[in-house]
């Protein structure tokens, strides 16, 4: 997906690709692919890759060593983006996933358009059905500090045994 998106990686980069599955072990459907350009204390740069209707759960990035928490700025660079965020409720939602939801203002992005979500502010999206590729640009990233609407979201992957 991010070939197709004209992103090229270096094969360092292909190799530190992250795969997270929020504990569930259900990637078709939850989680994101993630690859961590450059992560500091004053900035982040990523790529997110959705395959088609998978979601990242509804999350907030918290404040953190007196910093006010993650600002991240999403661009939608393939596919269809459904971001939901705080705000007046859409009436008809085009995504309604399984699952600990409570914000739904939606804001569709296609490539081109883009997004700014404040720090400790409660979002979630989901692809269309072809996948997306997301470019996030953000302050520093503490993803073991994100809290989950969800309590059973882990942000660290978990292998399922298929016996």
């Amino acid at each position: 997906m991010l070939d197709a998106a004209g992103v090229v990686l270096t094969p360092d980069e292909q190799r530190s690709l992250e795969v997270a599955d929020c504990g569930l072990s259900q990637l078709d459907r939850i989680g994101v692919q993630i690859l961590t350009y450059v992560n500091t204390e004053r900035v982040c740069a990523k790529e997110l890759v959705l395959f088609p209707h998978q979601t990242c759960p509804e999350h907030r990035h918290p404040p953190f060593g007196g910093a006010p928490g993650k600002e991240e700025t999403f661009r939608c660079r393939a596919g269809t983006v459904y971001l939901y965020t705080e705000g007046p409720p859409t009436p008809e939602p085009q995504c309604r996933p399984d699952g600990v939801f409570t914000v739904w203002h939606e804001i569709v992005l296609r490539p081109g358009d883009q997004h700014t979500i404040p720090p400790d502010t409660l979002h979630w999206f989901q692809a269309g059905p072809e996948g997306a590729v997301i470019t996030e640009f953000s302050t520093q990233s503490r993803d073991d500090l994100d809290v989950f609407s969800d309590p059973a979201i882990r942000r660290a992957t978990v292998v399922a045994d298929s016996a």
